[in-house]
């Protein structure tokens, strides 16, 4: 009977893990076809049935996709942009939430209930009284247009309260008695201990503001001030698509991301895993 429950058991496990590695694939399988897309000739992209392998590789299409599109120019704005909203999200975002956490006054839990019903409002509602603030200010086609409505998230500052709340009170109320300001507390004790969280908010605002297609879209109409993705839509016309080179290119814009995420995996790991510890 012993033995017949731990082949079940062993059984259930590898069931499990099937399943597990057949999902891992099924989400991989849309990179998988960009890639092979990207090693294609243009012909050979429409074959019929479809092609995993292309039967020449052509490695000639990631250097000429970045030289149909001004890239280097997209590239340039797409890190100016998302260097500032990553540093825009940590400072706005964790001075925000430090103060919902550990700053007591008249109504706080109200303010931060109001502040988190704001992530039930669809983000495409907001996209024509953004752009209408930024053009009433004379910013198109600006940076300012590109960042400046993401310096900030409800989200980062939820994620960093609820962090913020995991550290002990003591370690502030001994920097109290030794006569350090609220400011200090916050920026020599919180944000050190606060670094998983801050990775956390510094790979989600990066890959938002890296992948972002609509707003630059809508905010900018010269060459010299698109972005990446809007760089990579190019490629497509009324008539037809370069899929070759489109996805070539979308393969080069996605390696910053993963570059990131790898650097910033461990405390990205730490700052998910913490930060929902205390409500």
């Amino acid at each position: 009977m012993l033995n017949t429950t731990k082949i079940w058991k062993k059984f259930g496990s590898i069931l499990v893990y099937s399943a597990l590695i057949l999902l891992a694939l099924s989400m991989l399988l849309p990179f998988i076809w960009m890639l092979s897309t990207s090693l294609m000739g243009e012909l050979e992209v429409y074959s019929f049935p479809p092609k995993f392998i292309p039967s020449e590789w052509k490695w000639e299409n990631f250097a000429e996709a970045m030289t149909l599109q001004p890239f280097g120019r997209y590239f340039l704005n797409s890190a100016i942009v998302s260097t500032v909203v990553v540093i825009g999200q940590m400072v706005f975002c964790s001075m925000a939430a430090y103060a919902f956490a550990r700053l007591k006054f008249y109504g706080h839990n109200k303010v931060f209930a109001v502040y988190l019903a704001t992530m039930m409002i669809p983000a495409i509602v907001t996209i024509i009284p953004a752009f209408l603030i930024i053009n009433t200010f004379g910013w198109m086609n600006t940076y300012w247009a590109l960042f400046s409505p993401t310096l900030s998230s409800v989200w980062g500052i939820f994620l960093l309260r609820q962090f913020f709340q995991t550290i002990p009170k003591d370690l502030e109320d001994a920097a109290r008695i030794d006569g350090a300001s609220e400011i200090r507390i916050f920026w020599t004790i919180i944000l050190p201990l606060s670094k998983p969280a801050l990775a956390v908010i510094g790979i989600f605002s990066f890959m938002t503001s890296w992948k972002d297609f609509l707003w630059p879209l809508i905010v900018t109409n010269r060459t010299d001030m698109r972005t990446v993705e809007v760089g990579i839509s190019n490629f497509s016309n009324l008539y037809s698509t370069d899929w070759p080179h489109q996805m070539a290119a979308a393969v080069i814009v996605l390696v910053p991301i993963i570059i990131v995420f790898i650097i910033a995996q461990r405390h990205f790991v730490r700052g998910i895993t913490f930060s929902g510890i205390k409500g």
